[in-house]
Formats: C-alpha cells, structure tokens, sequence
C-alpha cells in the first residue's frame, strides 16, 4: 500500500472532552481536543489557546475538570468550542457538581468526570498546556462493568479531521493481544 504525504497538522484522533473551569465566580465550559495523559503517573493535560477565555480561571483556582461527554452531546460539546465564556454565560449549560477538594465545575451529564489539580504549565505557539494531577474520577454507575469505566457505556467522541466519531466497537485487549499473537508464533 502506497503512502500518501499530507500536510504537517495534527489530524488524530483525539479524544473529545469539555474542560470545566471556573472563572470569576461562574462555571464556564470549553471543548477541548488537545487532552491526553503525560505518563504512567496521575496527570493529565489540556492545552487551550492562552487569548481565551478559561485560561484566566486555571490560573486564578489552580483546578480544572476534564469531563467525557458521550457521543449523543455532540451538538452541546460543539457549541461550547464555538462560543466564548467571555461573551456568552455557559454556566446553566450543563447541571455543575463540585468535588470537595477542587473548585472545577465538573458536568453531571457527562457519563466520566476528572478533577485536576494544576501542578505546572507551559506556554507553546499561542497556546496553555496545564498539567493536571487528578485528584478525584467520577463515573456513572451505568458506565461500570466488573468495577471498572465500560468506554462502550460511556460511548466518547472523538475528533478527526473536522468531524466527531463515537468508539464503535472493542478490536482488541490491551496488552494482551501482542502476547497472544507471540505465543501463537
């Protein structure tokens, strides 16, 4: 198969979250595509463009949530990327919850919530990067199986290109696969 040379842009797939973050006060919502975790260790990150608006609110509470909207709040996700909190109020958007030991606005629609706790950012190329220990998860109880997150429960969306997918399917164990097909061979 032949490879194609395209553009040098991330194109991913990335998971789709929306960012809690309180900002004077009032709970404010931003999708977030560039979300992802830095190690083995408890610590997630967000990266958000530094003009904007929730920015501002990590760096006056030190928190952020990270919450997993599920692949039917598409339209809602969109719109809280689309909008700005300076501009438009996003607190009565979603039903907030709060954890006692962050204030992050944490969305109790979404089926998976993450409060982080800033522990060090940097700025590259316009943009934020906080990192985030996680401090507390939620999840529903629908979206548990065996004690453990059911992502097909949760059913995440996920970015790629300029469009939003959901899972789909299970392909595979983690780190089982590769030892199956070594004991095969």
């Amino acid at each position: 198969m032949e490879k194609i040379k395209l553009p040098n842009r991330p194109v991913g797939p990335f998971p789709t979250v929306i960012a809690g973050v309180e900002v004077n006060g009032k709970a404010n919502y931003v999708t977030v595509g560039a979300c992802g975790v830095v190690s083995l260790d408890a610590v997630l990150y967000i990266s958000l463009k530094s003009t904007h608006h929730s920015p501002k609110g990590i760096k006056e509470n030190g928190y952020f949530s990270v919450n997993m909207p599920s692949a039917d709040m598409a339209k809602i996700t969109d719109y809280c990327g689309v909008v700005s909190g300076g501009d438009i109020d996003k607190s009565k958007l979603f039903t907030a919850f709060y954890d006692d030991l962050g204030k992050a606005p944490m969305i109790k629609e979404c089926p998976m919530n993450i409060l982080c706790n800033v522990i060090n950012s940097i700025q590259l190329f316009g943009f934020e990067m906080f990192f985030g220990e996680i401090v507390a998860v939620y999840a529903n109880e629908q979206c548990i199986s065996e004690g453990k997150i059911d992502p097909l429960k949760v059913n995440p969306m996920i970015m790629m290109g300029t469009s939003y997918y959901d899972l789909g399917q299970v392909v595979g164990d983690l780190f089982k696969e590769g030892i199956c097909k070594l004991a095969a061979d």
